[in-house]
């Protein structure tokens, strides 16, 4: 069996990787603040294996317990184990001075806090297994590329792109290492996206570019964008990738 956990399962990029992954032989571990019905429905209609475990990732002082109990679910002799650490939230949106001291904590816990520790964690409970071991984390070109009224949002991918290649770095030599990627997976059609065009031109400068990102069709599907990623996870070649790698990249 191939176990694979995913965070921020019950909507967007991780509700589409979450149905993508029903298969057979799969065992998925999804975490999210909600069940998703339409998960769970799809799961008993293709007979997956599939746990759906209820936390809100910016429980910080509970995410070492939480991967604990993910991990509970692997069988004892998995053929691959995959971490997919997919959530994410774009608020605060607003000039630096301006957001809210509790958006900004908020922020960085869910984009940057909840993939450190449950990767930290990951790598410790499974590193005598010798199995193909994997990290995926989701990031944004936000991480690469400054946006007026995304402050707290790009320090957090920002800083989850230079935390992978660290991790990656250590884990080259290791015996039974990990192999650990972070993917921008480009602009998607996604409740973020929604958010982004309900906020004010004062708040995020370029709002008017991203209403037409959408009125042009310029928005991939996140199934569209599922399907690639598990392309690439799941490749022959996936352990030659750069750390910090852009799936826009990528001709599959």
């Amino acid at each position: 069996m191939h176990v694979y956990f995913v965070t921020g399962a019950s909507k967007g990029i991780g509700l589409a990787i979450s149905k993508e992954l029903l298969q057979e032989n799969n065992i998925i571990v999804c975490v999210a603040r909600t069940k998703n019905e339409e998960l769970l429905k799809c799961t008993e209609e293709k007979k997956g294996k599939l746990i759906f475990l209820e936390y809100d990732l910016a429980e910080s002082s509970g995410l070492h317990a939480l991967m604990k109990e993910m991990l509970s679910f692997m069988p004892e002799n998995p053929q691959s184990v995959t971490l997919i650490n997919n959530a994410g939230v774009i608020d605060p949106i607003g000039r630096a001075e301006n957001n809210d001291h509790k958006a900004i904590i908020k922020s960085i816990a869910v984009n940057l806090t909840a993939p450190m520790v449950l990767t930290s964690t990951f790598i410790k409970q499974l590193e005598s297994q010798n199995v193909p071991k994997k990290v995926i984390n989701i990031s944004s070109g936000a991480g690469r590329h400054p946006y007026s009224g995304w402050s707290s949002y790009c320090a957090g991918k920002a800083g989850l792109d230079h935390y992978t290649r660290v991790v990656s770095e250590e884990q080259k030599h290791v015996p039974n290492g990990v192999k650990v990627i972070s993917v921008a997976p480009g602009i998607i059609d996604t409740g973020m996206q929604e958010r982004i065009r309900e906020s004010d031109r004062e708040d995020f400068e370029l709002l008017d570019r991203f209403v037409e990102y959408k009125e042009q069709g310029k928005l991939s599907l996140p199934e569209q964008t599922a399907k690639k990623l598990i392309q690439i996870i799941q490749s022959e070649t996936f352990d030659d990738l750069e750390a910090v790698i852009d799936i826009r990249d990528f001709h599959i």
